[in-house]
């Protein structure tokens, strides 16, 4: 929701946004400093935005990043969210070209859901599809009990 509303309001190539191309590195920051503006005026101002219109018994809302976004969603929607954490080694994520930038990649915006939340679910994502498919089968299954 962030990107896509930081375009909007900014005029900036969408597709371009989601890469990780230098035109989105030369952006973060303003985007991350945008964030956290409207976070502060407003905590659940993205969270709404992630839900808009939703009307699926079940919704994937990806790449939250904070503990306040985590809590909206509990405090509105009570025991029936999920929470689901995505790792990887940070082996593998150099190997996927990730680059530690300091400034952003130590910024609440990416790490500030490290400490503090207890997730419902971690799925280790390190190249292996074998064992990553079993786990997001786990969950489904779960997910598909609970409906």
């Amino acid at each position: 929701a962030l990107t896509f509303l930081f375009l909007q309001e900014h005029g900036l190539n969408f597709q371009r946004l989601l890469d990780a191309s230098a035109y989105k590195e030369t952006f973060r920051q303003d985007m991350i400093r945008w964030g956290e503006e409207k976070r502060r005026a407003d905590p659940g101002f993205f969270c709404r935005a992630a839900v808009e219109g939703a009307l699926h018994p079940v919704w994937v809302v990806s790449d939250t990043r904070r503990l306040s976004d985590v809590e909206w969603f509990r405090n509105v929607y009570g025991d029936v969210v999920q929470t689901v954490r995505v790792v990887a080694t940070e082996e593998t994520r150099k190997r996927r070209n990730w680059v530690f930038v300091t400034g952003v990649d130590d910024a609440e915006s990416e790490c500030g859901l490290d400490q503090g939340v207890a997730f419902d679910w971690v799925i280790t994502n390190d190249g292996d599809e074998l064992a990553l498919g079993e786990q997001l089968e786990t969950l489904l299954q779960s997910l598909h009990r609970s409906i």
